[in-house]
């Protein structure tokens, strides 16, 4: 009976030669025998070809345009079945590509495989590895997010510092002269399609040239020649199987990083370019302002110009000496910068604050804030995307612009913190804020309307320390313009107090900030406020008169204050104490009458105004602060709760 498969092959055979293609390809000869220092071709091989597998699958479902280039990419590692799989091995896959490509190079010179008459063979494949440095540079920017577009931005910067041609160079490659669509579409072009079309083609030229010459052995005396199949296929498939199980590992352990979206109004002050460039840039570090050229292009450019005259430097013994030195003080200066870099941007992070190296500190630390910042933001953002909303038509940034979680800081340090503090308490959770400024003028704002706050306020110590009053040209301060609170409250709980009616005003106080509080409708303290209603219900009744009965004084709250029933009293009025339209209200206006009227002597109107122009905030901005203060933004995790009780 005929075998089926052996009359296909005969078949395939007759018409294409496939005996003989298998038969050329498989029993080449291996000089002195196979070794595992030859696997290194076979594994970049594989490793190109995983790239492209990948690439393509990607491809299906990325979008390269700015408002779709990031929403695309997160689809795929969040949306798409085993996108994140897909994504992680391509992008480890392509850091590895650049360790396989520097052993090779390091086996080849070291066993003299460039020489006679292999020079072709050599320079392409350097044209090899200038294309995979392209594709790394090139997708790099893909992902559309802050660390990629910034770290763009400063290799296409450099770019433009070329002689003769480097402005016009610039200009091509971002496609104008802005960072834009035609950026990431051209970038987009030259990654999928223009280098790997070129890689495939000099990767034929390449494999073929070396069929032609055949290996090269240091020393083929050290056993007989054998064919390549079956030992060398063996270690060359045990190679590139270990190099898939470490990409696997990575990708699994950690993922493919993913930022959040550019924004080319916000600098990542922590850009980088991939390790594989960091040399690079710490070499730039050498050559300041106009010297810059000559890091950045000139000796680079002498140092690749040598390495493509390798093959006939090393005719010579002495030559092949040189290129062997020059291989060594290649990658040794390569890691030494490499680890210099690394060093001085954690240098904060393993070194106290001297005067010998304030700078170089101060510098590292700045780096190491931003990165923490760009993780949260990434994070952020991400959680956003995932949410019940999604990401709207108009692209994942808006996301970042409506979030009062990722604004909320940055707007309070512009308009609030000249004057507020942003600053827990109590020491131990001091670390968790950035925002501390050190002649505050105004409350602290941290915590705002909460329990927590409005205790202190109505604390004899708290009430009269720097938390609430600032420093001493505060109104709030002993003469000031509204020091009746302090004195109201000093007076209330002072020395000769018994001990015994102290706790029942305590008791008191702390019922009024439970009342207050609840006015703010907090979204942190929504349940707890439903729990304690009676206290609640205590609290109102006693700000509304019948805190007198208790006070010696016999003065309550609604002596000064219009609330509830007791209206047209005074002001700051406590109906909606610290609630959302509350602060709105009182920040566009606080001389309003029914805040500080007249007596307001420093905090601006910011908005609105009846010229728009002198509006200090446009409505969005602060609503986005007052969201921010009061804890009013998105939490994946209350989200999950909510679901489940429903």
């Amino acid at each position: 009976m005929t075998n089926p498969m052996r009359t296909v092959i005969d078949w395939l055979d007759d018409r294409a030669g496939v005996r003989d293609l298998v038969h050329e390809a498989l029993y080449e000869s291996v000089p002195g025998g196979s070794r595992w220092r030859y696997v290194w071709g076979s594994t970049l091989v594989m490793a190109f070809m995983t790239q492209a597998v990948t690439g393509i699958f990607l491809w299906m479902a990325y979008s390269p345009s700015t408002q779709t280039a990031w929403e695309s990419v997160f689809y795929i590692e969040h949306g798409m079945t085993g996108g994140w799989l897909l994504r992680g091995l391509h992008h480890y896959m392509a850091q590895l590509m650049i360790v396989l490509l520097a052993l090779h190079f390091i086996q080849i010179i070291w066993d003299g495989a460039y020489r006679a008459p292999r020079e072709l063979n050599f320079l392409t494949g350097m044209f090899l590895m200038l294309i995979v440095l392209g594709l790394s540079f090139t997708g790099y920017l893909l992902p559309w997010d802050q660390k990629g577009y910034w770290a763009t931005n400063v290799g296409t910067e450099l770019a433009s510092q070329a002689p003769v041609a480097g402005a016009a160079l610039k200009k091509i490659a971002l496609g104008g002269s802005d960072y834009g669509h035609q950026t990431l579409t051209r970038f987009f072009a030259l990654h999928a399609g223009v280098l790997p079309a070129l890689l495939v083609g000099f990767l034929v030229a390449h494999v073929l040239l070396l069929r032609r010459h055949g290996l090269h052995a240091k020393d083929p005396r050290r056993g007989p020649d054998t064919a390549f199949w079956p030992d060398q296929v063996l270690k060359d498939s045990v190679a590139a199987l270990g190099v898939l199980a470490v990409v696997l590992a990575l990708t699994i352990w950690k993922g493919a990083e993913l930022g959040a979206p550019a924004d080319p109004a916000n600098p990542y002050n922590a850009a980088r370019p991939e390790w594989y460039f960091l040399f690079l840039f710490q070499f730039l570090k050498w050559f300041p302002g106009e010297l810059e050229i000559w890091g950045a292009f000139i000796i680079p450019g002498i140092v690749v110009a040598v390495m493509f005259l390798m093959p006939w430097i090393g005719r010579s013994r002495v030559g092949h000496f040189f290129n062997v030195l020059l291989l060594l003080v290649l990658f040794g200066g390569s890691a030494y910068l490499t680890a210099q870099a690394l060093y001085d941007d954690n240098f904060a992070a393993m070194n106290e604050r001297t005067e010998e190296n304030q700078a170089r500190y101060d510098a590292s630390q700045a780096f190491i804030e931003a990165k923490h910042a760009a993780e949260h933001d990434a994070e952020r953002v991400v959680e956003l995307a995932l949410s019940p909303t999604k990401i709207p038509p108009t692209g994942a940034l808006t996301l970042v612009y409506n979030d009062p979680y990722l604004q909320g800081p940055k707007l309070f340090k512009q308009h609030c913190a000249s004057c507020h503090n942003y600053e827990p308490i109590s020491t131990e959770e001091r670390s968790s804020s950035d925002m501390v400024n050190d002649s505050p003028t105004a409350p602290n704002l941290y915590g705002l309307g909460s329990r927590k706050w409005i205790e202190g306020l109505l604390d004899p110590d708290q009430i009269a320390s720097a938390h609430y009053l600032g420093y001493i040209d505060s109104p709030f301060a002993s003469g000031g313009e509204y020091s009746e609170m302090v004195d109201f409250v000093q007076e209330s709980l002072g020395e000769d107090v018994e001990d015994e009616q102290r706790k029942t005003i305590q008791a008191a106080f702390k019922k009024i900030a439970i009342a207050l509080s609840a006015e703010a409708n907090l979204p942190e303290q929504q349940a707890k406020d439903r729990e304690d209603a009676e206290l609640v219900a205590e609290g109102r009744l006693l700000i509304e008169g019948g805190l007198a009965d208790i006070l010696e004084s016999g003065t309550s709250c609604t002596d000064c204050h219009s609330f509830g029933e007791m209206q047209d009293i005074g002001s700051p009025e406590l109906d909606g104490y610290m609630s959302r339209q509350w602060l709105i209200d009182f920040i566009s206006n606080p001389a309003d009458e029914r805040f500080y009227g007249e007596s307001n002597d420093r905090m601006p109107a910011f908005a609105p105004h009846d010229d728009p122009q002198l509006n200090q905030m446009d409505q969005k901005s602060l609503q986005l602060i007052v969201d921010w203060l009061r804890g009013d933004w998105y939490r994946a995790d209350k989200a999950t709760t909510a679901s489940k009780e429903k």
